[in-house]
């Protein structure tokens, strides 16, 4: 074999291993791609809700977590706050909704103290509150206006707890 096919032949081969390693590597790209689809294929009998971060502002205020938890420095400091930069980059609704499992009872306790009960969410409310504490977007229209009257004044009650109290025992 002369040089010239020598060096061809190399080259040929080079070629090949490079297409070889693109190919593996978009290959395992894929397979990644196809694993992260099987993980979020549709399961038969499971429904997964739409989720409206506007919605989210809404219950976020109108469910009482404000009066625990702020977002953008509105709302309650017993519990951590809840801003965009405080998440995960990106977080799967069902380790959110863990998260607040692990913290459940605490969390049970503050409502029936703070609201007079638990509050009770459905599957697509929670996925909705979810989608608003992900959306820097929807937190950037958040304001003390999106806060009911009726929290509102908890919320105030909170803040003159002490001075009510001593009003009582004076009285």
């Amino acid at each position: 074999m002369n040089k010239l096919a020598t060096l061809s032949m190399l080259a040929g081969l080079t070629l090949s291993v490079s297409g070889a390693v693109a190919y593996a590597a978009s290959d395992t790209a894929a397979t990644a791609a196809n694993a992260d689809a099987e993980k979020a294929a549709p399961i038969e009998g499971m429904l997964l809700p739409f989720m409206s971060p506007e919605k989210g502002r809404k219950l976020f205020a109108s469910k009482g977590c404000v009066v625990c938890h702020s977002i953008n420095g509105i709302g309650g400091e017993d519990a951590p706050a809840l801003d965009v930069k405080t998440m995960q980059p990106i977080m799967d609704p069902f380790g959110f909704a863990a998260k607040m499992w692990r913290g459940a009872g605490t969390m049970i306790t503050m409502q029936e103290d703070e609201l007079g009960g638990q509050i009770e969410f459905s599957g697509e409310e929670l996925a909705n509150i979810i989608a608003f504490v992900h959306s820097a977007e929807e937190q950037k229209k958040f304001t003390v206006a999106d806060i009911p009257p009726e929290i509102a004044k908890l919320m105030g009650h909170l803040g003159n707890e002490s001075e009510d109290h001593e009003k009582k025992e004076h009285d």
